[in-house]
């Protein structure tokens, strides 16, 4: 069987991949929900969901650095990898390994691709669909919800020491979006940015977020200098795809901004 990534990598299955090796928190978390979770043999470190995983899974290191040594002991019919969390490098080694699927999440449709490719991938075809019907209908209640909230300008911090927010090519720019709050950054990625760049921004929401970099209230009175809200948020909740935006569209009906 044929497939191709979302970065237009073509590679072969010879059939149905039975051990799976995800180097990704989220896609982690949306194999599992698939039904796959038997089928996991490794997973990051920083693979916390479900949280029994991090007992019952081999763990082959981080996101950005992995033990190659571990991965081929494990022998994995198939790795998978996502363009923002691992490194190209890291792509072409494990490629000498096994068959490698990588993922590039922007938004929701791009989220909505990948539950289809991994139900096409592991043949949980209606498991997959399952969800994204369930997915579709909880994301059109929550747009209704939010339909006659105001929009606000809003800076999303995911570090400090420098300050860095989330740009406007982010997954997690869509999540603003979808909260009616208006991204002041006119730059994609994650650009740092000074303290008198901020205040002449002005925004009138500040969001801490709770990663990569662990804000918590205490880091909020650094902030006080400005005059817009500031509040912490659930970091996953923002930066999360797959079936976390279940979660996410409760977290955000909570959310008081």
């Amino acid at each position: 069987m044929l497939f191709r990534d979302h970065i237009g990598r073509e590679f072969q299955l010879e059939h149905i991949p039975q051990r799976i090796i995800s180097l990704v928190p989220s896609q982690t978390e949306l194999l599992c929900d698939l039904g796959l979770e038997s089928s996991l043999v490794g997973i990051t470190r920083f693979c916390v969901h479900p949280a029994h995983l991090r007992k019952g899974k081999q763990r082959v290191g981080g996101t950005k650095r992995i033990s190659l040594k571990k991965v081929k002991e494990l022998q994995p019919d198939i790795i998978l990898c996502n363009k923002e969390e691992n490194t190209p490098e890291m792509v072409a080694e494990l490629e000498q390994i096994a068959p490698v699927h990588v993922s590039d999440i922007s938004g929701i449709p791009e989220t909505l691709q990948l539950i289809r490719d991994y139900g096409k991938i592991f043949n949980v075809v209606s498991e997959a669909q399952n969800l994204i019907r369930k997915l579709s209908r909880e994301l059109q209640e929550f747009e209704n919800f939010v339909a006659d909230r105001p929009y606000k300008q809003v800076l999303y911090f995911i570090w400090k020491e420098p300050y860095m927010v989330a740009g406007n090519d982010t997954f997690i720019n869509k999540m603003l979006q979808l909260n009616h709050l208006e991204n002041v950054v006119g730059q994609n990625r994650y650009p740092e940015l000074s303290l008198a760049e901020i205040e002449q921004m002005d925004p009138e929401l500040m969001l801490l977020s709770s990663e990569p970099y662990p804000f918590t209230e205490k880091d909020m009175e650094e902030f006080e200098r400005f005059s817009g809200k500031v509040v912490v948020v659930d970091g996953e909740a923002f930066s999360w795809y797959g079936s976390r935006l279940l979660k996410s569209l409760d977290y955000f009906k909570e959310l008081k901004l």
